[in-house]
């Protein structure tokens, strides 16, 4: 996949904000290498089984045939815990935090841009801790950053749960995730924590001499976010004009248009526009001013509609005259979206942005919210599940079935269990599968 100057704007407004509260809350970032000795993946057996049919290998090097074949990096569980082995020996090592941005390859059949690609970037964080209720709360604290930041940031609601043993992470005791309804309502996993107990602890012998002094077992996190979330950005808010990015996230926020005929009249409203800009900016709002000649103030409406800027500025002779300019919204097509005569003195229409930009951001989150729990069905029976998932809707419902009944679902209704919510109903019910008591509701949907 190749990302363009624009795509990866977006991916930089992700990881800026992601960096941040990662070092706010004691994380280091660093790196690992990209080739990984294949030993290394067989050493936890859950592991190579199940990122197995999606490795890529490196046999050769140097023209010649390598002793061992390197494994290009399909995550870092392995060679994290390899340098970890070294790096433990006292419980004052611990906790242990860091994170690296890299990229990762995974052989995928079947590809889609941002969603599912052989190659993505991503951040991974790996931790280790002294106990194992100290590596629960860390990997329920990352998934819930990442939830804030879905909701805050990208205007994108999400139901935060923890994964059936079917599809939880290869090695793990347990993973957490974020799952968001797109467009087209099927769901999309924007980023996992997980909990990895000692598996790969014991796997690769990191030990530290506690204060007792017995040598134990750590125990292990891992977390990550991918290029995905720009994926889910664009199928959750895009709409037929292009993208509708949400103004927190979107590389230029405000997009300022010199309107003329004559040459003396574009000279003036391009001053004019040129201050806009600056007085915005120095507000610290993105901003550009296209200035651009030889296309009409038509094409250049639809052109930054369809790279979903949250707000366009016009500023024509008319409205030199009166010193003003219009304020546009992406959010609301047509004259109901324009506010006509604003003032372009800077510190009134940078508040003027600012305000507005922050209406567009909730109404983005308002509309998804709404969007998706319109379309998620409380079920009672594999029958009402069936129908709800021929809907194209997620169904939610008691469930304590066995994995080989989640696997029947799976393969007669093409739904998986994306997550027992966080968020549970009071009481207990009846499994619509068994009809068996149960303690959870879980949601199953289509998903990328």
């Amino acid at each position: 996949m190749v990302i363009r100057p624009y795509g990866y704007a977006i991916w930089e407004q992700v990881q800026s904000w992601l960096d941040t509260e990662f070092k706010r809350t004691g994380h280091q970032n660093c790196y690992f290498p990209q080739l990984i000795p294949y030993s290394f993946i067989e050493k936890e057996s859950n592991h190579v089984e199940g990122f197995s049919p999606e490795l890529a290998l490196v046999t050769q090097g140097g023209g010649k045939e390598l002793e061992e074949p390197l494994v290009m990096r399909p995550t870092s569980e392995t060679m994290v815990n390899h340098m970890f082995s070294q790096w433990v020996k006292s419980y004052r090592d611990l906790p242990l935090l860091v994170n690296q941005w890299c990229n990762v390859t995974r052989w995928e059949m079947r590809t889609r841009p941002f969603v599912r690609t052989l190659e993505f970037l991503w951040q991974e964080g790996h931790t280790a801790h002294s106990t194992a209720e100290e590596a629960e709360e860390e990997t329920v604290r990352m998934i819930r950053m990442y939830e804030e930041f879905a909701t805050k940031m990208a205007a994108m609601p999400v139901v935060t749960g923890r994964k059936s043993k079917i599809e939880s992470f290869a090695g793990a005791d347990c993973t957490y995730t974020i799952e968001a309804m797109m467009g087209d309502k099927r769901a999309l996993q924007a980023g996992t924590s997980h909990n990895l107990g000692q598996n790969f602890a014991k796997a690769f012998d990191i030990k530290y001499l506690d204060q007792d002094g017995e040598l134990k077992h750590v125990h292990q996190t891992s977390w990550g976010v991918s290029t995905r979330m720009v994926g889910g950005i664009i199928m959750s808010h895009g709409d037929d004009k292009g993208l509708k990015l949400p103004p927190f996230l979107a590389p230029i926020q405000v997009v300022i248009l010199p309107i003329g005929k004559k040459e003396d009249q574009l000279k003036a409203v391009n001053a004019c526009a040129q201050e806009v800009h600056d007085a915005l900016q120095a507000s610290g709002i993105r901003c550009k001013v296209d200035s651009s000649t030889g296309k009409s103030p038509g094409w250049k409406f639809n052109y930054w509609e369809m790279k979903g800027v949250p707000v366009r500025i016009e500023i024509g002779a008319r409205d030199l005259e009166t010193n003003s300019c219009v304020v546009a919204r992406r959010d609301k097509p047509g004259k109901d979206g324009k506010t006509f005569g604003v003032p372009v003195e800077s510190e009134s229409l940078a508040n003027l942005v600012k305000s507005t930009l922050a209406s567009i951001q909730d109404g983005m989150l308002e509309e998804a919210k709404q969007f998706r729990d319109s379309n998620i069905v409380d079920v009672a029976t594999y029958e009402e599940l069936k129908a709800a998932v021929e809907e194209g809707k997620w169904a939610r419902g008691y469930w304590v079935g066995s994995d080989e009944l989640e696997e029947k679902i799976k393969e007669e209704t093409g739904a998986t269990l994306r997550c027992f919510p966080f968020e549970q109903p009071a009481g207990d019910g009846q499994c619509f599968m068994t009809q068996a008591e149960a303690k959870e509701v879980a949601i199953f949907a289509k998903s990328y």
